[in-house]
C-alpha cells in the first residue's frame, strides 16, 4: 500500500502533461519562395530548369514560358521576383480600373 500511493500520486500528476502534449497541434510552416527553389534545384546552380521545376516547384512550372522571358531554358530566383512584382502591378492596375467610377 505505501508503494501504491506514491506511484498514483506521480501517474495524476504525468496525467495533465501527457494530456498537453498529444492534443497540441501540429505547426505546418510554408516553404519562402527561396527554399522551395532551393528543395526544386537539385543541381544547386542557381538555374531552375523547367524539369526541375515539373518535379520540385509545380505552381511555378505552370508559368515556367512567362517567367523565362529571354527563353534561357532555365529561370532564377531574380527572374521569379521579377515575374511576381510584375503580376502584382497588373493585378493592381485591374482593380483598380474596375473600382473607378464612371463620370
Amino acid at each position: 500500500m505505501r508503494i501504491m500511493l506514491p506511484l498514483l500520486a506521480a501517474a495524476m500528476l504525468a496525467l495533465p502533461a501527457f494530456a498537453q502534449t498529444t492534443t497540441a497541434k501540429p505547426t505546418h510552416t510554408r516553404l519562402t519562395m527561396a527554399q522551395h527553389f532551393e528543395q526544386a534545384n537539385v543541381t544547386h546552380d542557381g538555374h531552375l530548369t523547367l524539369e526541375q521545376a515539373q518535379t520540385g516547384y509545380k505552381s511555378i512550372a505552370r508559368h515556367f514560358a512567362a517567367i523565362d522571358q529571354d527563353k534561357k531554358g532555365y529561370i532564377t530566383e531574380d527572374d521569379i521576383r521579377a515575374y511576381n512584382k510584375t503580376q502584382r502591378a497588373l493585378h493592381h492596375q485591374s482593380a483598380s480600373t474596375h473600382n473607378t467610377p464612371s463620370s
